[in-house]
């Protein structure tokens, strides 16, 4: 019974021992920087920095814009703030008189747009 199980042990010794070495290739020619996924790995791992490098360029111009937008927004406030001011003014003026030139109000005003003359050296090029 001793003899058995002894060579039952060594028989799954010699198993296991193939198994490494079979697993052993299959792992090396895994890793394998030109050909295998090793390669792919590397690949992946130069995109992702790259990708890194572009969100935190992209993050810094959103950083600038927004605090380019939030100075223009305050800009934008005091002028509307500015321009309720001045039509609350306007409430209490009188009406103007109306405009004497504009009281032919069937006449249309026509306008006229010429070019202004070219001399005859430019027009040649």
């Amino acid at each position: 019974m001793a003899l058995i199980s002894d060579f039952l042990l060594a028989a799954g010794a010699f198993g296991a021992a193939i198994y490494c070495i079979v697993l052993s290739r299959r792992l090396s020619r895994f890793n394998t920087l030109e050909s295998g996924m090793g390669g792919a790995i590397a690949v992946l791992s130069a995109q992702v920095d790259d990708m890194t490098r572009a969100l935190e360029k992209a993050g810094g111009a959103a950083v600038a814009s927004t605090d380019s937008l939030e100075g223009l927004t305050a800009r934008a406030e005091q002028a509307a703030g500015r321009l309720e001011l001045l039509l609350a003014s306007m409430h209490g003026l009188p009406d103007a008189p109306p405009d004497p030139a504009l009281e032919d109000a069937g006449r249309r005003v026509r306008f006229v747009r010429r070019r202004a003359s070219r001399p005859e050296e430019e027009a040649a090029e």
